[in-house]
C-alpha cells in the first residue's frame, strides 16, 4: 500500500520555514514550541534528510528544505484557493426552484418580479408549473406554491406577494342589450354565465356580499372552462357573464369591450401568498421569497 504523508506535519513545516522561527510558528498554530520542533524532527527522520539548519541565533533551510518548502507552499496555496471558491456556492444562490401557481399568478406576479433573476441570479433555474388544481406541493415535489391566503394549507409558511383581489362580473354591451342589466345577484338567474371548473370537476360558485352576508350564485350556462383567461376570452365573444379578477379585464372595461356590473357587492378575495412547508429553505428559494415578498410585509403567517 502506498504511504500517504501527514499533511498536518507538512503544514507545520511550511509555517516554520515561512516564519523562520519555531516560536512564531507555534504562536500561529496555538500549540507549544516543543511540539512544533518535534513535528519537524519527525519529518526529517521519516524523509531521511535534514530540512532545517538550527543554530542559537538563526534557523535556515537546507537544499532539501528549500525544495520541500516550495512544494508545500505552492500546494497549500492551490488548496486554499480551491476551498475559497466554495464560498461562491454558499453566498451565491444556485439550483432549481419549482413553483406551482395559476397562469394568472405567473403572468401578473411571478414573471414581472422574477425577471431580475436573469442577471441577478444566473445560477438559479426557475420551474413555474401552471395548474388549476390545489396540489400537495410536498407530495408533488414543489419547493413552493401560490394560493389565495384563505386557501393556504395548515402548517405552511405563507408570505404575501400581492394585494387583495377584486372580483367583477363582466359581459359585452350586446349581452346586456339582450338580457338586461342585473341590479342584484338574484337577477343573474336569467343570464347565461360562464363557469370556472376545478380539476375535481366542481365549479366555482360566485360569491357576493350584501349587508354583511355572503350570497352564492351557481353559474349556469353553456360554457365551462378550467382557465380564467379562457373565461375572459369567452366573455369578449359575447358568450355570457364572467366573474373574474378585475386586473384581467381593466383594459377591456376602459375601452368598452366589456361592461362591469354588480361591482358594489362583488367580493374582494384575500391576496396571493407564496407558501412553503418549512423555515429551513435553500438560498435559491430564499432569493425567490425575498424578491416576491410585498414591500412592508411582516413576518410570514403560519
Amino acid at each position: 500500500m502506498t504511504y500517504r504523508e501527514n499533511y498536518n506535519d507538512l503544514y507545520v513545516f511550511m509555517l516554520v520555514a515561512r516564519e523562520g522561527s519555531f516560536t512564531k510558528a507555534a504562536a500561529k498554530l496555538g500549540i507549544a514550541q516543543s511540539g512544533v520542533s518535534r513535528t519537524v524532527s519527525d519529518l526529517e527522520a521519516r524523509f531521511g534528510v535534514q530540512l532545517l539548519t538550527r543554530t542559537t541565533r538563526k534557523l535556515s533551510l537546507t537544499k532539501a528544505g528549500e525544495q520541500l518548502f516550495k512544494t508545500t507552499q505552492a500546494s497549500f496555496q492551490v488548496l486554499d484557493a480551491g476551498v475559497s471558491t466554495l464560498a461562491h456556492f454558499r453566498d451565491t444562490p444556485s439550483g432549481t426552484v419549482r413553483i406551482n401557481a395559476s397562469q394568472h399568478a405567473i403572468d401578473t406576479i411571478l414573471l414581472p418580479k422574477l425577471k431580475v433573476f436573469q442577471q441577478r441570479y444566473p445560477d438559479i433555474r426557475l420551474e413555474l408549473i401552471s395548474e388549476n388544481r390545489f396540489v400537495d406541493i410536498i407530495e408533488d415535489q414543489f419547493d413552493a406554491g401560490i394560493r389565495l391566503g384563505s386557501d393556504v394549507g395548515e402548517g405552511m409558511i405563507a408570505v404575501p406577494i400581492a394585494s387583495p383581489m377584486e372580483m367583477v362580473v363582466v359581459a359585452t354591451g350586446e349581452h346586456f342589450q339582450r338580457y338586461g342589466f342585473p341590479s342584484t345577484p338574484h337577477d343573474l338567474d336569467v343570464h347565461p354565465c360562464i363557469a370556472y371548473q376545478f380539476k375535481d370537476g366542481s365549479t366555482y360558485d360566485w360569491e357576493f356580499v350584501i349587508d354583511g352576508k355572503t350570497l352564492k350564485h351557481k353559474p349556469v350556462g353553456q360554457w365551462v372552462f378550467s382557465d380564467t383567461y379562457m373565461e375572459v376570452a369567452a366573455a369578449r365573444e359575447g358568450l355570457g357573464l364572467a366573474y373574474v379578477p378585475e386586473s384581467l379585464v381593466t383594459q377591456d372595461i376602459e375601452h368598452g369591450r366589456l361592461i362591469c356590473v354588480l361591482k358594489s357587492v362583488s367580493i374582494r378575495l384575500s391576496g396571493l401568498y407564496l407558501y412553503y412547508p418549512h423555515r429551513n429553505v435553500s438560498p435559491a428559494l430564499r432569493a425567490v421569497i425575498d424578491t416576491l415578498r410585498m414591500p412592508d410585509s411582516h413576518f410570514p403567517i403560519v
